[in-house]
């Protein structure tokens, strides 16, 4: 009995580690079969493959059964469509779990890095939850009827991860849906007086020229920043009742049941969004403003001392930084505009400057095109000459050094909401640091030769050929010209702080109370 199971257990632990399941059960399956027709002896032969060098290459493992007459056969597992279906089966759930995994990896990293996208996710649950009772207690469905799925509906559309972007979804549906409900009850009412014979057409002439209007007005930047939103919902709320009250009678109730709904609706998600971990749109804008400055200086100074030092040791990621100012624009647009309808928070007003933030994205933009312009010359396969490059070396570090702590600088004075007392001193280090910089650009004409053939180029010492120059010409006057932008947003942040201290001072001026 043990010579024949004994091999068993070692041809399924053979088999299971070097390939799968089936396949040591179809082995142990022949093997068996032989074992029943009084085959009594097993050798494990390695299948070597001869290459043209005369090495062998040992390709696997085969398995061969002695038979009675002294003849071997070697065990191969069935092939048939059954088993072919199988494996095809067990690898594509087999895939299709790994990308499962994969997928709640990566969804596990994202919740960890930003927590808030899980409380968000939380707070929708929360505002959903409280609102379905409106639809679950009797007294309440009651007063508003079926129309209670309405409220459910609300919160989906305009609950938003910021405070700013639900107050502007929230004010916009319930002005649009109220100044829609009584429109549609005022054409319902012109119509029906003026016989069933006109009520269609006093109808379709009123939503044709409302919804026209409506949506015209949605192109007006003015009106599309601030009230595209509403401007959908009136075009949709006035054409659902106007249209309802040709065939519903109580068609006063429905306006009403709808306005309620909504109001309901928007009413819990302010209460939700404020009071439950809020996150504020303002306070997005400024941090987000502070970051890009950060990223915007060490970006400027690690490009100007990777091509002067040649050093291998800067962080691509932080030379890559301008990449995120460039790509910041609608972000810092919508925060802007969401952060003009919250109220008061932390250190911002209600009628905090906002506006300005988005000169000073402009400003840094500007910058950064710049330093794209200096990655570009690092990448140039037209290098300048090193000792050109020795010449101006010093020079061009001390700008960029000197620039990019005045950003630095500029990044605590907006963090801080006050003028920073050095600012000043920075920026004339940065200009005495430019005088340098165009003084050693004019030295460089005893050492231009501007011959650039092989045969015409002159071996005395010192003179190298124009073509060799221009390379660090062309870094020193971006360096120039990012010194002048950096002032355009030294004045930029100055403003900003500027009309952020004369807003407190006009909102504590108002909030004192007047003495008798």
């Amino acid at each position: 009995m043990s010579f024949i199971y004994s091999p068993i257990v070692i041809l399924i632990l053979i088999t299971k580690a070097s390939s799968s399941y089936l396949h040591a059960f179809a082995v142990l399956a022949s093997y068996t079969q032989h074992i029943n027709n009084n085959h009594f002896c097993y050798k494990p032969n390695l299948v070597k493959k001869k290459m043209a060098s005369g090495k062998e290459l040992c390709e696997g493992v085969e398995w061969r059964i002695r038979v009675v007459d002294g003849s071997s056969e070697v065990l191969v597992p069935p092939t048939g469509l059954a088993r072919k279906v199988w494996l095809r089966t067990k690898g594509l759930i087999s895939g299709l779990r790994m990308k499962v995994r994969m997928f709640l990896k990566q969804a596990w990293d994202m919740g960890a890095n930003d927590p808030r996208k899980v409380i968000h996710c939380i707070k929708v649950g929360l505002a959903l939850t409280i609102v379905s009772l409106v639809y679950f207690m009797r007294p309440l469905y009651d007063g508003v009827g079926g129309n209670a799925m309405w409220a459910i509906m609300t919160v989906v559309v305009v609950f938003e991860p910021t405070v700013g972007a639900t107050l502007y979804k929230c004010l916009n549906r319930v002005c649009a849906t109220c100044l829609a409900g009584f429109l549609a009850v005022g054409v319902h009412w012109i119509a029906s007086q003026s016989g069933d014979r006109f009520e269609p057409f006093v109808v379709g002439a009123s939503i044709f020229i409302l919804a026209s209007i409506a949506t015209f007005s949605r192109f007006i930047p003015s009106v599309k920043s601030m009230f595209d939103y509403g401007a959908m919902i009136f075009i949709l709320t006035f054409s659902i009742v106007a249209i309802s009250g040709y065939r519903v009678d109580k068609l006063f109730d429905l306006a009403h049941q709808r306005i309620s709904t909504i109001i309901i609706g928007t009413s819990l998600c302010i209460l939700v969004i404020m009071l439950v971990c809020p996150i504020w749109s303002g306070q997005e804008l400024h941090s987000l403003t502070v970051r890009n400055m950060d990223k915007l200086s060490d970006s400027l100074d690690g490009c100007v001392r990777l091509y002067f030092t040649n050093s291998n040791g800067e962080d691509d990621q932080k030379l890559q930084g301008y990449k995120c100012v460039l790509s910041s624009k609608a972000s810092e647009e919508s925060m802007a505009n969401f952060a003009r309808w919250e109220p008061s928070h932390g250190r911002f007003n209600f009628r905090h400057p906002w506006k300005q933030y988005l000169k000073i994205g402009a400003s840094m933009r500007s910058c950064a095109y710049c330093i794209e312009a200096l990655n570009s010359c690092i990448n140039s396969e037209n290098q300048a000459a090193e000792s050109i490059k020795k010449h101006l070396s010093t020079s061009c570090l001390k700008v960029s050094s000197s620039s990019s702590s005045a950003i630095k600088e500029l990044a605590e004075s907006v963090k801080k909401m006050n003028k920073s007392p050095t600012i000043d001193l920075l920026v004339e280090e940065m200009n005495s640091a430019l005088e340098e910089l165009h003084n050693d650009l004019k030295s460089l004409s005893h050492l231009l030769n501007p011959s650039t053939t092989a045969e015409n180029q002159i071996s005395a010492t010192g003179l190298v050929p124009f073509m060799e120059i221009i390379p660090v010409v062309t870094l020193a006057s971006i360096l120039i010209e990012i010194s002048v932008r950096i002032e355009a947003l030294v004045g930029s942040v100055e403003e900003l702080v500027k009309e952020s201290e004369m807003k407190d001072k006009i909102v504590a001026k108002e909030e004192k109370p007047e003495e008798p």
